[in-house]
């Protein structure tokens, strides 16, 4: 049963995804590249809304340089008096600008003298001046010291937007240009471009060009950062649904399904779906299977065994009853003789098949509490024929062990006591199907990577149906003249159960003599030899 589990899952070994480069579970990858890909998808738009609005004020700003540089070299040749302090003309200067600008369409245009002072400005044709609106109106009766409001960025005061104009001023009354943005008094985004007005090496004024139009720029720019924004919250949902519907609703369906047999009302987990999958969800899915199937296999094999040892028990009991029934009837002493004798063999199967039942019932307890080992066949199978030598009595069936002369150890990974009680099953088996005064042999051979050990005897061989028969539990047809009730039929199951636990085999065949006659039983057990 475990080699076939073992065998499924490597047919089942999930195949390599396409991000089996990044860290973690195939699983984990996924949930990774979801993630991974709607943050993509935002910083890619906040890059490209980035370079957009860098490329937008770059280009206000190179339009307002060309303008202005045009209207300062008019003022310069137009509006240029005195030789050779050459000094600006206001009043025809401020003319020019107003016929230059007279429909600013969001635009501003100030002349500033050699001192700063405003010459013109564009907002005085349209009687267009700067305003601020006032904080909205507080209930009647509400105190300014316990209204609450929420924290906010520090807007510019127009304190701080006069500094940063005559900032911009001082650079440009330097002889340089200057371009960039700034805040207006009421917060308000501009980009600015202040030139100077020079005659040959003297600065007469400045000019400077405020565009008003950035506000709708950043706007046009989150307008189209929107797209970005609405595609990365459609992944971040379609990427939690899906995650939704690989992880969350199969592991419920899991967690149903243990339910289910834990409440007795299914044998084992069966979702043929989740287990064809090749994720981690499909490991777990096929590894709970083949735990339930291999849990229900030992509940179907205790209740038929529970069943077995009930019928097996029942057996010698009826025959203990009948049999003291029958002994205050019976008066001759040879009928109580036998009587005696009857009860006295059903007591000696009754005790050995408790004594097989008990072990059996220990062997996967023994089998699983122990840590495989390295165990010498050799010296195992001679200290234990040495024992029934030491026991022998006369007419008894003796045991003997040949091993080739010179061979090396033959060592295999195993438990030493289950070892030693297949042999000891295989030999008393042998020699209960030998004549009195015979011989059993034990035989040890080694190939490349296995043992073989064979228990030989002389008896009347084994019927051909029955070969793979006598390896069920509690089976006991025996040939004619073999004593009845010596054995409880558990023997070769227990040895062939050890003999699988080891990963070898145990089968049973016949040997044959001259013309083809049977002349004893032969039991082959092969187990794998243990690597250095």
């Amino acid at each position: 049963m475990a080699s076939a589990i073992d065998t499924a899952k490597a047919e089942r070994r999930p195949r390599r995804s396409g991000l089996s480069w990044l860290p973690g579970t195939r699983l984990g990858r996924l949930i990774i590249a979801l993630n991974v890909l709607s943050l993509a998808i935002l910083i890619g738009g906040a890059m490209v809304m980035n370079e957009l609005r860098r490329g937008l004020v770059e280009a206000r700003i190179d339009s307002l340089t060309t303008q202005g540089e045009l209207m300062a070299s008019i003022i310069e040749q137009a509006a240029t008096v005195g030789e050779p302090a050459p000094a600006m003309d206001a009043a025809y200067a401020n003319d020019i600008v107003l016929q230059l600008l007279a429909n600013p369409k969001g635009q501003r245009a100030r002349l500033f003298d050699a001192e700063g002072n405003v010459v013109a400005d564009s907002d005085w044709v349209v009687d267009q001046v700067e305003a601020q609106p006032l904080p909205p109106a507080r209930p009647r009766g509400e105190s300014e010291r316990f209204r609450l409001e929420m924290p906010s960025s520090p807007k510019p005061t127009p304190e701080s937007a006069r500094l940063a104009l005559e900032a911009e001023l001082r650079r440009a009354l330097n002889g340089e240009h200057v371009a960039g943005l700034r805040r207006t008094g009421r917060g308000d985004r501009v980009v600015s471009v202040s030139i100077p007005i020079q005659h040959v090496q003297a600065v007469l004024g400045v000019l400077t060009l405020e565009a008003r139009d950035v506000d709708e720029i950043i706007a046009r720019e989150r307008a189209a950062l929107t797209p970005f924004i609405l595609i990365a919250v459609a992944v971040t949902l379609l990427s939690s649904l899906l995650l939704n519907r690989l992880i969350a609703q199969p592991v419920r369906r899991l967690a149903r399904a243990a339910d289910r047999v834990k409440q007795a009302r299914a044998r084992a987990i069966s979702l043929p779906d989740l287990a064809g999958r090749d994720d981690e969800l499909g490991d777990l899915t096929r590894s709970l299977e083949d735990m339930t199937h291999v849990l229900s296999e030992r509940m179907d094999a205790i209740e038929s065994f529970a069943a077995d040892v009930a019928h097996e028990i029942r057996n010698p009991l009826t025959s203990m009853r009948s049999a003291i029934e029958t002994l205050d009837l019976v008066k001759d002493e040879g009928a109580r003789e036998r009587l005696f004798k009857v009860l006295k063999n059903d007591i000696q199967r009754l005790d050995r098949l408790v004594t097989d039942i008990s072990n059996a019932s220990r062997l996967d307890a023994e089998l699983s509490r122990d840590n495989p080992r390295a165990v010498d066949l050799g010296r195992l199978i001679f200290d234990i024929v040495n024992l029934y030598d030491a026991t022998l009595k006369p007419q008894d069936v003796r045991v003997r062990f040949q091993a080739p002369g010179g061979m090396e150890p033959v060592v295999v990974l195993g438990r030493e006591g289950p070892l030693g009680q297949i042999f000891r099953n295989l030999i008393d088996n042998a020699r209960s199907f030998s004549p009195p005064g015979d011989e059993v042999t034990v035989s040890l051979f080694r190939t490349r990577d296995q043992a073989i050990v064979t228990v030989a005897d002389n008896g009347p061989g084994i019927p051909p149906e029955n070969l793979e028969t006598i390896f069920q539990r509690f089976y006991t047809s025996r040939p004619k003249g073999t004593a009845f009730g010596g054995n409880s039929g558990l023997g070769l199951s227990i040895a062939r159960q050890i003999a699988e636990a080891h990963g070898g085999s145990l089968h049973a065949e016949n040997r044959l003599g001259a013309d083809d006659k049977v002349v004893g039983a032969l039991f082959v057990l092969t187990l794998p030899v243990a690597q250095a």
